[in-house]
């Protein structure tokens, strides 16, 4: 009886480390509890953005009646505060406070953002929607700052929150670390959406007041609980006199680091290649092969599950000392069939190619995403990790709000230019200004893979080919 007594505890122990998610992540300083706490940061982001991209925009236009062109800026306004994002991640590494904290302040201020602009948001949408004579500046400016304080706390909490995960994380865990907290943001971002659906399917303005202001006290209480006890008082940073930082100063010399300015350039081309078709996906799968509405939004679930796989294969091969380099390399590589399928279902009317296409664009940009987030930990020299992640931060949210816009404007250009003849007959198609869309896409792939090489590190250890187990999924 003790014999098997003791195998059961050795074979329970093994299972918990093979196969519970995330467990290998784990060190004595940073437990697996703490550090799924931290990562509530990212289901709030995940949160807030569900609710502005795929839900409020279609309240806005179709319920409340807002015009198209004032929902599209609305969405876009959080955008300001995407370039700033290496500025605060400078005031982060550089923040004295009394109690020696530097990434917590800028969590909380973060935070504070985030629940202001979704505590008042709901108010100025129906102002914006039924306004009264002479008063229709009045939801104008309203709104306007409800999304200016959105973006500016999903801004400073994730560059904040992401800096001080850096920070409690070793050299060796940073790739699996990578892989939770996309998982969570990730989550975050398609459970909140469906829960939003479910909950405005009898749509009210008092079901709307209710929805997104129970989503910024889940916000609130989510990103206490983050930052709760994270991150060590200490008194000698506090007590110790600086000299003032200069942003600029300290920027021009991160940015002459040694491939830094292409390791910018490359996370900015690699994003707009992978988001510039992010409006236009299910519209095509819709007018081109004719989904119905339940299988184009079924699309989000499909990248999203081919996101997820990438992850849990980015950290394997990561955490087994694999060149962040490749692993994004990879990421735009396997990008390009996935454009030549959706491109290619088209005239073959396969809409099973197209979803495959759509899982394949999911598992790169997941790499590709991975790869570079891992790529700007190891920019970290001293304590300027929140410069180097507000960077990478500061171009990948820019550079996709960018290229989303553009997506969408190409794409309704040239169906302008074609329907009017100027392109010649045999392109007198709808699937035209898709199809010129998805080859930009495949085109700025092929910079991308350019632009990389020299970053590249070439490797002589060779990477562990074990197989593959449920621990490695982050999920």
């Amino acid at each position: 009886m003790k014999p098997l007594l003791h195998y059961s505890k050795k074979l329970a122990a093994k299972l918990g480390t093979e196969w519970m998610p995330f467990a290998d992540v784990a060190t004595v300083d940073l437990p697996l509890p703490r550090l799924l706490r931290l990562s509530l940061f990212q289901l709030s982001i995940g949160l807030a953005t569900a609710l502005l991209v795929g839900t409020l925009n279609r309240v806005m236009i179709v319920e409340l009646g807002v015009p198209a062109w004032w929902v599209a800026l609305s969405v876009a306004l959080p955008l300001v505060f995407a370039p700033l994002r290496a500025l605060i991640g400078f005031r982060s590494d550089t923040h004295r406070s009394p109690l020696g904290l530097r990434r917590l302040p800028y969590m909380w201020m973060g935070s504070l953002f985030l629940f202001g602009g979704l505590a008042i948001m709901p108010f100025a949408l129906l102002a914006l929607a039924e306004p009264q004579p002479g008063m229709l500046w009045v939801g104008r400016i309203g709104a306007a700052l409800a999304f200016l304080l959105v973006g500016a706390g999903m801004q400073i909490t994730q560059t904040a929150g992401l800096a001080l995960a850096t920070d409690l994380a070793t050299p060796e865990t940073r790739p699996r670390v990578v892989a939770l907290m996309y998982t969570m943001l990730l989550l975050g971002l398609v459970g909140s959406g469906a829960v939003f659906g479910w909950l405005l399917t009898d749509f009210s303005p008092l079901h709307l007041i209710q929805v997104v202001q129970g989503s910024a006290v889940v916000v609130i209480w989510m990103n206490l609980a983050a930052l709760w006890k994270q991150e060590g008082r200490n008194p000698e940073r506090a007590k110790a006199r600086f000299e003032k930082e200069n942003f600029a100063a300290s920027w021009r010399a991160f940015s002459e680091r040694p491939g830094v300015k292409r390791f910018l350039w490359t996370v900015g081309a690699g994003t707009c290649a992978f988001n510039m078709q992010d409006i236009i996906l299910e519209p095509y799968g819709g007018q081109i092969l004719h989904l119905d509405v339940g299988a184009t939004s079924a699309l989000t679930a499909l990248t999203a599950a081919g996101a997820l796989v990438a992850f849990a294969i980015a950290a394997k091969l990561l955490s087994r000392g694999a060149d962040a380099c490749r692993v994004a390399a990879a990421g735009a590589l396997f990008g390009l069939p996935a454009f030549a399928l959706v491109i290619f279902s088209a005239p073959l009317d396969a809409p099973n190619l197209f979803r495959a296409g759509a899982v394949l664009i999911g598992f790169g940009g997941g790499l590709f995403s991975v790869g570079t987030l891992t790529m700007a930990m190891a920019l970290q020299q001293g304590e300027d990790a929140g410069m180097a992640l507000g960077a990478w931060g500061a171009v990948q949210a820019t550079a996709a709000g960018l290229s989303i816009a553009a997506g969408g404007l190409i794409k309704d250009g040239v169906d302008a230019l074609a329907t009017s003849g100027w392109l010649g007959d045999s392109l007198i198609s709808p699937v035209t200004g898709y199809s010129f869309v998805y080859h930009i896409e495949m085109y700025v792939l092929f910079f991308v893979l350019i632009a990389i090489g020299p970053l590249v590190r070439r490797r002589n250890t060779p990477i562990n080919t074990t197989r593959f187990g449920l621990a490695e999924f982050p999920s």
